[in-house]
């Protein structure tokens, strides 16, 4: 379901000039309490309102849009009187903001109310004399009315049957974007049927926010937070991760990328891909001695948080399956911690759950900042850098194909089966992957049934891996096709034994 993936609508146009807005609030403002509140007029303008019929409500939208770009909550909107934009300001003009969940949120005034699943005749209906539609539903639910097919939405069950048999393709199954996209039932109706995320189950994965035709979903950031560490004078590193190739443009090579990094101010830059090496190394020993010997029933990858914080959550009896390898995003953290005590560390990706995954207790200390690619890209258009001029003055060389491969979809299971496959040629792999919460649900459903026995599970929570993440530039297809080519670059396809 990749819908609108990848083109350029206005939804997305909005999202990337507030995060270059407030990515200039954080590199000039001088007065930033009337900065952030002069945004609103800036950004929405009478000639350009999206929502031709109030200026007001989409200045009221790219408000809850600021805040959370800033790292803030929404504000409540039954209070007699919510408060100003700023209120909350002091706690988010510092540097050592992490994110407080929710991560995801629903902005109700942006929120069209959509109808959650609602089967209707069209005007497409030709009234033909066969009107197979009635002869198939089965609560009796049509009947024809001035010569066409109206459905009784009191009877109708939501089978679709009518829709399949309909000559003209003329009834429509609408149903509401964001909740198709949810692969564990997060989406909720207020009682104005206004979307709302029930944040027990919400995993954090945002392809809520990426379906939504309105723009009315929006998770927080830590931009602004970044920004300002990055003039204390702190020294920052970044780790990328593989799936940045060809996010930037599609001249824009990975050493250009490394160097423009630089120009940003970041002190160095790693690849997320060593600590992928690192892992798949670890899991490939893991699955010879337990798995592949019966001690083990099966194993699950850990590298998405969406997917093992779905596991947990739902299948608590698979826990003790999930691997105990640090995720490539902790264990490249960690690796840079060695190098540079001193250093904060800034992770770069796909992904919206891996803001969520780096605040937790256990990993603070490893992982200061998490952006998304099209954040960075709001930093970079703040301060003017055109990634397609940059001239490399980098090498990246740091990982191997194996680890570069996490970004796609089946990538971290191939990793491990290659490992498998150089160290311990004797061993037979069984290898599962689920890609998308839906289908990795039914993976877990067969496991836990003892379908998957013997099997290393990777489970990707996006629909295409990680290049399908929440916070990516670009279309999945063209993504994949990037990170092949990245992959194809490394010196060594699968890493060494030390």
């Amino acid at each position: 379901m990749s819908g609108m993936r990848g083109i350029d609508t206005p939804v997305r146009q909005r999202r990337r000039r507030v995060f270059k807005e407030v990515a200039n609030l954080a590199y000039n403002s001088t007065n930033l309490k009337d900065d952030m509140e002069a945004l609103p007029y800036q950004i929405v303008d009478y000639e350009e309102s999206m929502y031709r019929e109030s200026v007001y409500r989409d200045r009221a939208i790219i408000r809850e849009r600021i805040r959370l770009a800033m790292g803030m909550s929404l504000r409540p909107e039954n209070r007699e009187r919510p408060g100003h934009l700023t209120q909350g300001l002091e706690g988010s003009n510092i540097n050592e903001k992490y994110y407080e969940p929710p991560l995801m949120q629903v902005i109700p005034s942006a929120c069209n109310a959509c109808p959650e699943d609602h089967y209707e005749a069209t005007s497409s209906c030709m009234g033909c004399v066969a009107h197979p539609c009635q002869s198939v539903c089965p609560r009796g639910a049509i009947s024809m009315v001035n010569g066409k097919s109206v459905i009784d939405q009191e009877k109708c069950i939501k089978c679709g049957k009518c829709k399949d048999v309909c000559p003209y393709d003329a009834i429509c199954h609408k149903e509401r974007p964001c909740k198709a996209a949810c692969g564990v039932n997060a989406i909720k109706s207020d009682r104005y049927g206004r979307a709302y995320i029930d944040n027990d189950m919400c995993v954090s994965c945002g392809m809520c926010m990426v379906s939504c035709p309105f723009g009315a979903i929006a998770d927080k950031s830590q931009i602004f937070q970044l920004i300002r560490a990055m003039q204390s004078g702190k020294t920052i590193i970044a780790q990328v991760a593989p799936a940045f190739a060809g996010q930037f443009g599609p001249k824009v090579t990975p050493e250009m990328f490394k160097t423009a990094l630089k120009e940003l101010g970041f002190a160095d830059v790693y690849e997320t891909a060593i600590g992928a090496d690192l892992g798949c190394m670890a899991e490939a020993e893991h699955y010879v001695k337990e798995v592949a010997t019966g001690k083990q029933a099966f194993a699950l990858t850990s590298c998405c948080p969406s997917w093992s914080v779905m596991a947990k959550h739902l299948f608590p009896e698979t826990i003790d399956k999930i691997s105990n390898e640090l995720t490539p995003m902790v264990a490249t953290a960690r690796i840079i911690k060695q190098e540079h005590p001193e250093a904060s560390v800034v992770f770069i990706g796909p992904c919206a759950s891996k803001k969520l995954e780096a605040s937790r207790r256990t990993i603070r200390s490893d992982v200061d900042f998490v952006i998304t690619f099209e954040e960075l890209t709001g930093m970079f258009e703040a301060r003017g850098i055109l990634l397609e001029e940059i001239k490399a003055m980098d090498e990246m060389q740091d990982a191997t194909g194996a680890g570069r491969g996490y970004g796609v979809a089946g990538g971290v299971a191939g990793a491990i089966e290659e490992c498998i496959k150089t160290y311990y040629p004797e061993t037979e792999v069984k290898i599962e992957h689920a890609e998308g919460l839906t289908e990795c649900k039914k993976m877990l459903l067969l496991a836990k049934a003892g379908r998957k026995n013997g099997c290393l599970i990777e489970g990707m929570a996006c629909p295409g891996g990680c290049v399908a993440g929440a916070g990516t530039n670009i279309a999945i297809a063209q993504a994949a096709k990037e990170v092949a080519k990245f992959k194809a670059q490394a010196k060594e396809n699968v890493p060494g034994e030390n």
